[in-house]
């Protein structure tokens, strides 16, 4: 089961029911963590309060996290533009003053694109950086 099939009521012979509960962003992510700490260099989440604590690293360097319920992720800026422009992806705005992170871009959990597909793509991305 993919991480973000588990959503909504279904129908099973003409009758709704609900086949598991929604999973919350807060699960979604830490399933996400759960996934990517198996792969060398990558770090999880620490319990501080600052900008980044709540981050996924590589190399000490942030590739995802999640904010406001949201999924934000660092990609090369043509791919957060085709995200941005094909309605997946909005402008990652962290001081909420319009000033947009040009590599950066947050997705909600509706959102067509899979988060840990996402995730993986930013990870990769931010560790061909080093």
């Amino acid at each position: 089961m993919c991480i973000g099939s588990r959503i909504g009521d279904k129908k099973r012979g003409g009758v709704p029911f609900m086949s598991h509960p929604p999973i919350t962003p807060e699960e979604r992510f830490a399933t996400i963590v759960e996934e990517l700490l198996s792969y060398p260099d990558v770090t999880p989440p620490s319990d501080g309060k600052g900008f980044g604590e709540s981050a996924l690293k590589i190399h000490g360097k942030i590739f995802a996290m999640l904010a406001g319920g949201k999924l934000v992720v660092k990609l090369p800026k043509p791919r957060v533009g085709a995200l941005i422009a094909s309605g997946d992806g909005e402008p990652f705005d962290p001081r909420k003053n319009g000033r947009h992170m040009k590599e950066w871009v947050t997705v909600e959990p509706t959102s067509a694109e899979g988060w840990l597909s996402l995730a993986k793509e930013a990870m990769e991305f931010v560790a061909s950086k080093r």
